[in-house]
């Protein structure tokens, strides 16, 4: 690893289990960084049998001595962070001194809520499966150069004329679309001009203080939220989030360099899963999909929502690793399969009668594939909690080595449980991360 950052970020749709591979390597950084997104992405993180389910905080904070800092590409809302902050300081985290937002990050207001809620129920509207937060009309607002950012949240005259100012055409424009009842600016002032006090300790230049972290030899995580192909410009569009998810994100999102970013190590499951609408190739629609999602808890962090669940794609894992200049591959709930006799991967697709391994760029194109499977020995044996590789069941290593071979990363980490503890290192990625040392 070249320089001392590295990217964290999911390779599939996410839910990838970034959050536990996050908090196992932050022991090795001065900084953790999340770089896009808002609270409608969940990161799960059990250490000690302890569960802690995190929104908007970087998992950084749950190491002493590791600063956790919002990206000025996150969304923020207010009240999210503080509820986030209030359940954290309750299960004895220590956040002061430690957790810190960008002052150019976009803040979410009630009406964006308002305004996704009423599209995403409006009747003759493609329903896309958000979490009806607000990220999206945040992220319109933004690049509409219409929004409200941290800084101008602190700023009590500012705040007041530009809620008055927004709540006037949001009222009237979902009024218009969609009959709904219009907020009061009076009251959202106030209850967001209380909130900002509470916000204020936690402001800084973050990029600022990130880069000066790296100047004075320390180290930074750049964590991702989502997965590669719920990115905007490249993922499965329209079905995707509203930010840049992928590895070129980081740098946008933090104001840190792209000239400073060392590796990128991207987090795919041993298997896929998606939440919400969109095009799924590898979905299995009968009851081995039922088992997959019971063995591994496949249900939204943050919304409780089931997923999903799919074989392994290699044409999507190659096409997520290349967007991303992914150089390391950790593989995530390899124990959910043990109980399988055979494992069904997807090597090829077939489009029209064409046998392609290009992802198309239209859902027409998404929704027409045909996948080509190869099908690997399940291995019948647990995996669980097994944190050397060659302690694994040889088929569950060859399904390990074939992975890595057809998708153009190496493995360097595997996960056999959802405990911080029940983590595997490979040798030569070990040696990589001793130079990330802060």
């Amino acid at each position: 690893m070249r320089a001392k950052t590295a990217v964290v970020l999911g390779a599939q749709w996410g839910d990838e289990g970034k959050g536990k591979i996050v908090d196992v390597l932050s022991e090795r950084f001065s900084a953790v960084a999340r770089y896009a997104g808002g609270h409608n992405a969940g990161h799960t993180v059990i250490i000690g049998g302890q569960k802690f389910v995190l929104q908007l905080i970087p998992c950084g904070v749950l190491r002493p001595g590791c600063k956790g800092v919002i990206g000025n590409g996150v969304v923020l809302d207010p009240l999210a962070f503080l509820k986030e902050v209030a359940r954290l300081r309750d299960l004895g985290v220590s956040v002061e001194g430690q957790l810190f937002v960008s002052n150019r990050a976009q803040v979410i207001l009630p009406y964006h809520r308002m305004i996704e809620l009423a599209a995403e129920s409006a009747p003759g509207r493609k329903k896309i499966g958000t979490t009806s937060r607000g990220i999206g009309p945040a992220y319109e607002d933004k690049m509409a150069r219409s929004g409200l950012r941290v800084v101008d949240l602190l700023n009590p005259a500012l705040l007041k004329t530009h809620i008055e100012a927004a709540c006037a055409e949001k009222n009237a424009i979902a009024h218009a679309l969609f009959g709904t009842d219009p907020l009061d600016p009076e009251k959202m002032y106030d209850e967001y001009a209380a909130a900002a006090e509470k916000v204020a300790p936690f402001v800084t230049d973050s990029g600022r203080m990130l880069n000066g972290i790296l100047r004075a030899g320390g180290s930074v995580m750049f964590e991702g939220a989502q997965g590669t192909m719920l990115d905007i410009d490249h993922g499965t569009y329209p079905f995707v989030t509203s930010s840049s998810a992928t590895a070129g994100g980081a740098a946008t999102g933090t104001g840190v360099g792209p000239t400073a970013i060392g590796t990128v190590i991207s987090v795919t499951k041993a298997y896929v899963t998606r939440v919400g609408e969109g095009p799924f190739p590898t979905e299995i629609s009968d009851a081995v999909g039922d088992h997959l999602r019971a063995r591994g808890n496949e249900y939204g962090a943050v919304t409780g929502r089931p997923r999903r669940c799919g074989w392994l794609d290699i044409p999507l894992l190659r096409y997520s690793n290349q967007v991303n200049g992914a150089e390391w591959l950790v593989v995530t709930k390899l124990d959910v399969l043990d109980e399988l006799d055979e494992i069904p991967v997807c090597i090829g697709y077939e489009i029209d009668g064409k046998v392609t391994d290009e992802i198309p760029a239209d859902v027409r194109g998404l929704e027409a594939i045909k996948p080509h499977y190869t099908t690997l020995k399940g291995w019948h044996e647990s995996t669980e909690g097994i944190t050397e590789f060659d302690k694994l069941p040889k088929a569950a290593q060859e399904y390990l080595h074939f992975q890595e071979r057809e998708s153009g990363a190496k493995i360097g980490m595997v996960s056999t449980g959802p405990d911080r503890d029940q983590t595997m290192l490979l040798p030569e990625f070990a040696q990589a991360l001793e130079g990330i040392h802060a």
